[in-house]
């Protein structure tokens, strides 16, 4: 009887600017997680956006979403091309989360892309769950910045950080 291989450890990236992190995105890494060994939540720096978090507290914030998953869940900074930060992770694929068809046209020009660029490198698209397919970080900062109520939507300590910001800001 032949031995199976050994099965190698999987790892992804999921790219975003999570500005902020929102429960739609805790969702698509919990269900990453039932896929991968361990997921990377490659925080981007992005020149084209002027985020309302700084990098720093976008990373706090992010950290705190995963106790008790400190081996499975890795929070980093990115810039550059996020397909080439995969390579040089060693990770097998990317995630990118899909809330409705008009994700689809732009998500599917990135995922060709950047398998041009590299081709071992996979896309896998995720959809969250039903409650959260309306929410993004730009509607979360809308209604926050408006003194609407976003405790559903995102995790405690991001409705804090949120108001907080606007406060000061006001």
């Amino acid at each position: 009887m032949s031995k199976s291989p050994a099965k190698r450890p999987t790892l992804v990236v999921y790219p975003g600017t999570f500005d902020p992190i929102t429960n739609g995105h805790i969702d698509l890494i919990n269900r990453a997680l039932l896929l991968f060994d361990k997921v990377i939540i490659a925080i981007a720096r992005n020149s084209n956006k002027t985020p309302l978090f700084s990098l720093e507290e976008r990373t706090d914030m992010v950290g705190q979403c995963f106790p008790g998953k400190e081996g499975r869940v890795e929070v980093d900074i990115v810039s550059g091309l996020v397909v080439e930060y995969a390579v040089r992770r060693g990770a097998s694929a990317l995630i990118r989360g899909l809330r409705a068809v008009s994700d689809f046209d732009y998500e599917m020009q990135l995922a060709l892309v950047n398998r041009k660029l590299e081709r071992d490198i996979d896309t896998v698209f995720l959809m969250p769950g039903l409650r959260w397919v309306f929410i993004s970080s730009t509607i979360i900062r809308d209604v926050a910045r408006h003194g609407g109520d976003v405790s559903e939507l995102v995790p405690p300590h991001v409705a804090m950080a949120l108001k907080q910001k606007f406060d000061r800001l006001l």
